[in-house]
């Protein structure tokens, strides 16, 4: 079975990369998704965030990267997937999740939407923390791959010129 992993993934996290590896034990193919998403107004552009995570998911069969714009469930449709993953850091994500998954559901009942915890150490990991941690010199090891963390300070250094 083939599920969607929709996200802005600005920047791809460790936390986002346990869901991923946590997905492919479940499913047959995992799409990551990269939604272009301009409201979010992101730091990196949609062909960094599919580079990113291209580099961050090297190694790791049944993982297909891809991008997407529109609603998650169209996206889902035109590849046949019939499971939306999404993932649930704390209580405070279930409100908002929940709502999503009900209006997705509303919208198409041929897509189910999953829910899968990380890994208790990434629970509490986002990437607009991620990035605030990044403009104020924190140490991102433990949060992004290193290359991650480089492309996010270069972005940084651009943006603060």
């Amino acid at each position: 079975m083939r599920a969607v992993y929709p996200g802005t993934f600005d920047p791809v996290t460790y936390g986002h990369i346990d869901l991923i590896k946590r997905a492919i034990k479940v499913f047959d193919e995992v799409i990551v998704a990269v939604a272009h998403n301009a409201g979010k107004r992101p730091l990196f552009s949609v062909t960094e965030r599919v580079g990113l995570l291209t580099q961050a998911t090297r190694g790791l069969r049944k993982v297909r990267i891809d991008e997407f714009d529109g609603l998650v469930v169209d996206y889902a449709r035109r590849l046949g997937a019939k499971v939306v993953i999404r993932g649930l850091r704390m209580l405070s994500d279930f409100e908002y999740e929940f709502q999503m998954a009900l209006t997705n559901r509303k919208l198409s009942d041929e897509v189910e939407t999953i829910f899968l915890m990380p890994h208790e150490s990434y629970a509490y990991v986002s990437a607009r923390l991620i990035k605030e941690a990044a403009g104020l010199g924190a140490n991102l090891a433990a949060f992004v791959p290193p290359f991650v963390e480089t492309a996010l300070r270069r972005k940084l250094r651009k943006r603060s010129r």
